[in-house]
């Protein structure tokens, strides 16, 4: 889909044909001369427009502009919120008509952040997935020109943002793919075609090399599968050698069947979705080969099935990480931690400036924040700091949680260094601090995306989250240069 920017010519625009013009109303509206102001100053007396946040009306062939069809939306103060509920229901009255290009006019000049969250709402009510289907409808919106009073004073913002959704679209692609489209070496393939955009490199471990590395974790995980694991090594190059890079990690379970500890068959299907921390870091790469920002990035992508087999990991095995700790493992299903603590090791050969991890990994981070925010797990203040920022900049939240050591008693095995999981209680937490125990050598934050990476039910789809938090907090790091 392609976006533009530019900059409000009345004239011009009552001319310019287009599908739809979506006309974005704050309280502060004051009407030109111009022939659409006079129209919506009218339509405001009239009553037929109430100056109410959510507030639309649809005006099909309005007479003296050359749109098809006119929507006003009056979006109250302008906040983002209120900028993406009108965009959202906009595009739901437009969409069984199939508009080819849209208009997405501010009278006003908006602020950045409802810019953004504008566009990124319409490209995510536009979103059509086709891959698995043999007479899939694919989106029919190719085009959006997005017209403001001053255009110069966005265009940075403007440009993150259309960078941020062609990672967010990667993103809930491969999420959205079932498990046998999405296998390990499938994302490996992925990962291979970005190394083709500028700055960006790519190594693939099989097997072997994993074992080599004495990944044990990551390999009992693995072992229950026929799919060969994949160890995903991505490199975006912006910086001198000399500058410290800032290491995403992503899980990559490609379907979690919870191995011997199997799930219940009811929405089991959804653990294809259980890569999609794999999918936020693939997507991340897709926006700086598009931005191009003056730093270092290291991408971290350890993929494999968990399934159930003869040869699965079974509870009450115990197995040594690439750190050299011994893990007790009392529930297969608690298997991402597995694979990522031995991805955090690996981290530590790149001497980092911080280590970000993103994962789909407890079932009690659904329960404590739902689908609004995602967890954000560090003991790093500055980090911590510049992941909410970056949240709120991008309207891709976070909340921080805690990391008391005290939630690590759980964890205590008479058999290993660690068991790997401690309980039902504070559970989001409990594996947290299991991963904690592999990062001394860096500051480090923990992303838990298991709420937000995905919806069920009728909008049942990857959501693309939190591509747009990581891509705001790299390119701030762009700006300072280093983490705090």
């Amino acid at each position: 889909m392609n976006f533009a920017l530019k900059t409000l010519d009345p004239a011009r625009l009552i001319s310019e044909k287009t599908d739809a013009l979506l006309v974005l109303l704050t309280k502060d509206f004051k009407p030109g001369k111009d022939a659409l102001s006079v129209l919506v100053a009218r339509v405001l007396k009239a009553g037929d427009l109430s100056p109410k946040a959510g507030q639309m009306l649809d005006i099909y062939r309005p007479q003296g502009l050359a749109c098809a069809r006119l929507l006003l939306l009056h979006v109250g103060e302008g906040a983002a919120t209120e900028v993406r509920k009108a965009v959202s229901a906009a595009f739901g009255l437009l969409k069984p008509s199939k508009p080819k290009g849209v208009t997405l006019l501010f009278l006003n000049q908006p602020a950045a952040q409802a810019l953004r969250v504008a566009v990124t709402t319409l490209a995510d009510a536009s979103y059509a997935y086709t891959a698995t289907k043999t007479k899939a409808e694919p989106r029919s919106l190719e085009k959006v020109d997005v017209v403001v009073p001053d255009e110069s004073a966005l265009r940075t913002d403007f440009e993150r943002a259309a960078a941020a959704i062609a990672g967010i679209e990667l993103a809930k692609e491969w999420g959205n793919r079932p498990a046998n489209y999405a296998t390990p070496t499938h994302l490996a393939g992925v990962a291979q075609a970005l190394a083709e955009l500028p700055k960006i490199k790519c190594d693939v471990l099989g097997p072997k090399e994993v074992a080599k590395l004495g990944m044990g974790a990551f390999q009992a995980v693995a072992q229950g599968s026929d799919e060969p694991l994949r160890f995903i090594v991505l490199r975006y190059n912006g910086a001198s050698k000399s500058t410290a890079p800032v290491v995403l990690v992503g899980k990559g379970i490609t379907f979690d069947s919870g191995g011997i500890s199997i799930k219940p068959a009811a929405e089991m299907d959804e653990m294809k979705f259980d890569m999609c921390g794999a999918a936020s870091v693939l997507g991340v790469f897709r926006a700086l080969a598009e931005l191009q920002p003056g730093i270092n990035v290291v991408g971290l992508i350890p993929a494999c099935e968990n399934l159930p087999s003869g040869r699965s990991v079974k509870p009450g095995d115990v197995v040594t990480s690439m750190g050299g700790q011994t893990i007790e493992i009392l529930n297969t299903d608690a298997e991402g931690r597995l694979v990522l603590c031995d991805a955090l090791t690996y981290a530590e050969r790149f001497k980092p400036q911080a280590v970000v991890d993103i994962a789909t990994l407890t079932g009690a981070c659904v329960i404590a924040l739902g689908a609004v925010r995602s967890g954000m797990f560090t003991a790093n203040q500055a980090l911590s700091a510049a992941l909410v920022q970056a949240g709120e900049s991008s309207q891709d939240l976070c909340w921080s949680m805690p990391l008391d050591d005290d939630y690590a008693e759980g964890l205590k095995t008479s058999f290993a260094d660690v068991a790997n999981v401690g309980g039902r209680p504070g559970g989001a937490i409990t594996a947290a601090k299991f991963l904690q125990r592999f990062t001394d050598k860096f500051p480090w934050a923990h992303l838990d995306i298991a709420g937000t990476a995905w919806k069920s039910g009728a909008a049942k789809g990857a959501t693309g989250r939190p591509v747009g938090l990581l891509v705001d907090y790299l390119m701030a790091l762009d700006t300072r240069g280093k983490l705090a």
